[in-house]
């Protein structure tokens, strides 16, 4: 049970600090693996997660993978989200994700502390994806997005697309990627003001480095976004590495630009905007764990289970 004014957490559900958009929750990643490399995702080509960073992505993938995600957030709030791929033949490839956000119960207060009762509050996100090939090794893709948010008794629901490019030079285990994430507009409001959704336009690479267990990610988010000069364009950057020891064993670090700058307090900053993780093989499963630190405000722990049917 938490305590807290009813009209806060409205607020807090609908935006952030310094945010200008609803459903905040979008911006947040839920795939341990992805976490880890600091959302570093947007040219990824072997994870069904990368549906939430790049359509265009799903197209490099095989069988029918599935992925089930868990986040430990902040006082107790969960988020879980599911994510499966399909080749459907003479048409393309598809794929679905489905994220669900709870963030408990709580008491409902008046201005002075006087309790009225209990509310709980959540969020839903259903997407479906489709990908083919524009050229050889070019692909596109697309996503279809409904976005639900309650609260009590209040809702608001949004769609939205996104729409994604990738292109493969596997000669050279490299792979470039385009996205536009969060395009569309609430179907229905909170309170009746229209609020934009966060959209975010990301350009990405990465690289698996010769004769090295290292792989690179880099991605450059948030690109529509005004800035003072066209260097200050590019500071919401995020990069990863994943190390690879041996056939089931993976270690990634990964760096978040943006969040090292807003998690600051002070002249401290301690590890924040830094992440780590691990994934291992079980079997036919995947295993992954990644921690994000949030600084002096805490971290975020992540849990992953993949496998192909």
């Amino acid at each position: 049970m938490k305590k807290i004014n009813y009209y806060i957490l409205l607020f807090l559900l609908s935006t952030s600090l310094n945010a200008q958009s609803i459903y905040e929750f979008l911006k947040l990643d839920l795939s341990p693996r992805a976490a880890a490399l600091a959302g570093s995702f947007v040219s990824t080509n072997d994870d069904p997660n990368v549906i939430l960073y790049n359509p265009a992505g799903i197209s490099y993938l095989s069988e029918r993978p599935i992925s089930v995600s868990y986040l430990n957030h902040l006082l107790d709030i969960n988020f879980m989200g599911a994510v499966y791929s399909q080749e459907i033949e003479g048409l393309g490839r598809f794929a679905a994700a489905v994220t669900y956000t709870n963030y408990g119960s709580f008491t409902e207060a008046d201005e002075f502390g006087t309790k009225l009762g209990e509310f709980g509050a959540s969020d839903l996100l259903m997407t479906v994806g489709y990908s083919n090939e524009l050229d050889q090794n070019f692909y596109y893709g697309a996503n279809i997005k409904f976005i639900y948010s309650g609260i009590a008794d209040y809702s608001s629901t949004g769609l939205a697309f996104d729409l994604g490019l990738s292109y493969a030079m596997p000669e050279f285990d490299l792979y470039f990627g385009f996205s536009a994430l969060n395009i569309g507009s609430q179907l229905s409001t909170y309170a009746g003001t229209s609020e934009s959704l966060p959209l975010d336009v990301r350009v990405g690479v990465s690289k698996k480095l010769t004769r090295t267990p290292f792989k690179l990610f880099l991605s450059l988010n948030k690109l529509n976004e005004s800035a003072d000069s066209f260097g200050d364009r590019f500071q919401n950057f995020t990069f990863g590495t994943e190390i690879k020891l041996g056939t089931s064993f993976n270690i990634r670090i990964g760096y978040d630009n943006e969040k090292r700058k807003e998690l600051k307090i002070g002249s401290s900053t301690g590890l924040s905007g830094i992440s780590f993780g691990v994934g291992f093989a079980v079997s036919e499963y995947v295993v992954d764990y990644a921690y994000s630190s949030l600084g002096s405000i805490g971290a975020l722990h992540r849990f992953g289970l993949s496998t192909s049917l």
